[in-house]
């Protein structure tokens, strides 16, 4: 029976973190260096980025802005704290690191266009759901040719959460019982799917960013499932449908 399934984009199918973790080991190391006196440790610094991070994702969604500007905050944090006056030349610096994750080459997570191409044939109805600002996303869409998977079946959000699949699945009038929803972010992937009575499939990604995990605290109406990578997620549906 053909299914409606979602896929998720960055860490799902292409690498997404591996570049922001590079580029928060950049900022701490130089930021420890400049506070070298108050021997401030990675991994304070690193804590601190990564909630301030977090708190301006809850608030307003993925904005590409979000995470330079948590390098300035983080900056600005301990100047204050350490009675230490801000260098422009050292805020530029940061910003420019954390601006520069979005200019990398796309790169496929392994099995991805074998994954879909497999899916496809098999007569499923693949759609991309992604959060972040259009044209960042668009620009990895058309990087991965991935338009001759999904056609016009892509919806990018600023705010991805549990309200807003529901209303996706609405709008698009998605039969919910034969419906899926794939990712790696327990928290914007699987947690929504689950409380939207879809199935879900948990792809396991083994540096995950610390904001995507939570605890999974609904009860599944369908399947839930989890796999380790692109390749499983076939057989993996075959054997539920």
């Amino acid at each position: 029976m053909s299914q409606q399934i979602l896929f998720d984009l960055d860490d799902t199918l292409i690498y997404c973190n591996r570049y922001f973790f590079r580029a928060i080991d950049r900022f701490a190391e130089q930021l420890a260096t400049w506070f070298d006196e108050a021997s401030i440790s990675l991994e304070e610094i690193k804590n601190k980025q990564a909630s301030i991070d977090a708190d301006m994702i809850s608030q307003t969604g993925f904005k590409s802005e979000h995470f330079p500007h948590s390098f300035l905050e983080t900056y600005r944090y301990y100047c204050e704290l350490l009675g230490r006056s801000q260098c422009p030349q050292e805020k530029d610096w940061l910003w420019q690191v954390g601006i520069e994750v979005y200019e990398h080459e796309t790169e496929p997570y392994p099995h991805m266009e074998e994954t879909l191409e497999q899916l496809k044939h098999q007569g499923h109805e693949l759609h991309l759901y992604t959060g972040g600002e259009p044209k960042i996303q668009l620009r990895k869409v058309e990087d991965m040719g991935l338009a001759k998977y999904f056609d016009d079946r892509i919806y990018i959000r600023q705010m991805k959460n549990i309200a807003a699949l529901d209303e996706l699945l609405d709008i698009q009038a998605f039969e919910r019982q034969r419906t899926w929803m794939i990712g790696n972010s327990i928290r914007n992937d699987i947690v929504p799917a689950l409380h939207a009575g879809i199935h879900a499939i948990h792809v396991e990604r083994p540096d995950e960013w610390c904001y995507n995990i939570i605890d999974v605290n609904v009860q599944p109406k369908g399947q839930f499932l989890a796999v380790k990578s692109l390749h499983q997620i076939p057989p993996a549906l075959a054997r539920t449908i």
